[in-house]
């Protein structure tokens, strides 16, 4: 398929895109008939069907994605008539094109642009959620650092900081932090923040956050003080995730967020390196 076709049929589909008043894109199943080279509605109603079905297979519920609706529209005579359509997710009609008639040009190529299309928001969805886990880690280094800080004022050595934190871990997981490294694979080497979840980030940080207001507020001045604290803080973390059926100790780790950090710094350089331009 030439270069200048494929453009073509890339800005009619993405014309055709519409969004609802949360932001999801969708597709009206009249307009896709007409891009798809479905002449009649009998028949493009038949590959709704069978897409359907393909939805409910692969385990997502059709009503998130296939939303029947009526809407008027012109007849040659000037009056109007009410009409069945159907409102598509980008997904839906992936599978639309997926149950196609694969002789048709237009479904080849709408096979591989929603395709495309499906991947790249699972990428974008994908990238968010390690950006934050990034922001959650930095933040813990930061309110972690704050608490070596608040010791060392406080008790005239920060060599309890370790200690401490240790302390806290074993609150928040129910066993100490060498077994949890154990379970997560984590090197001797390196902290078990490393690889925690973004939730288990959060909720470190909170827990420390909470340690550090109290110790300044009540003036503590031992290791045992602001361990106790600590241990307390991290204990009543622990059991408002428990409630909500979360149990810090059987959630897997996630991937080193030093190799998450440095995969994500070489996209920017690509990116950078090869930047979009406006032609000519």
């Amino acid at each position: 398929m030439k270069t200048e076709i494929v453009q073509q049929l890339t800005a009619t589909f993405e014309g055709h895109a519409q969004h609802t008043d949360n932001g999801v894109e969708y597709w009206l199943a009249r307009d896709l008939q007409s891009l798809l080279g479905y002449s009649r509605w009998e028949n493009f109603c038949n590959v709704i069907t069978k897409a359907k079905t393909a939805c409910e297979v692969s385990g997502h519920d059709p009503l998130d994605h296939f939303a029947d609706v009526r809407k008027m529209v012109e007849l040659g005579s000037g009056s109007k008539r009410e009409i069945d359509d159907v409102m598509l997710t980008r997904f839906a009609c992936y599978l639309i094109a997926q149950n196609g008639d694969p002789s048709k040009p237009q479904i080849a190529f709408a096979q591989t642009y929603f395709a495309v299309q499906t991947r790249k928001a699972e990428l974008i969805e994908q990238r968010l959620l390690e950006v934050e886990r990034i922001a959650a880690r930095r933040k813990l280094s930061e309110t972690e650092k704050e608490l070596s800080g608040v010791i060392f004022e406080q008790t005239g050595g920060n060599q309890d900081f370790a200690l401490i934190r240790s302390k806290g871990d074993q609150a928040l997981f129910g066993r100490g932090a060498r077994a949890m490294k154990a379970q997560w694979k984590v090197p001797d080497n390196r902290p078990l923040a490393d690889f925690a979840p973004t939730i288990i980030l959060k909720a470190k940080d909170f827990a420390t956050e909470i340690t550090i207001f109290n110790a300044r507020a009540h003036t503590m001045t031992t290791e045992a003080a602001i361990s106790a604290e600590h241990v307390t803080n991290n204990q009543a973390v622990r059991k408002t995730l428990l409630d909500r059926g979360i149990r810090p100790e059987s959630l897997q780790p996630e991937e080193d967020i030093k190799k998450v950090e440095r995969r994500l710094t070489s996209e920017d350089r690509k990116t950078l390196a090869r930047p979009d331009r406006l032609e000519d």
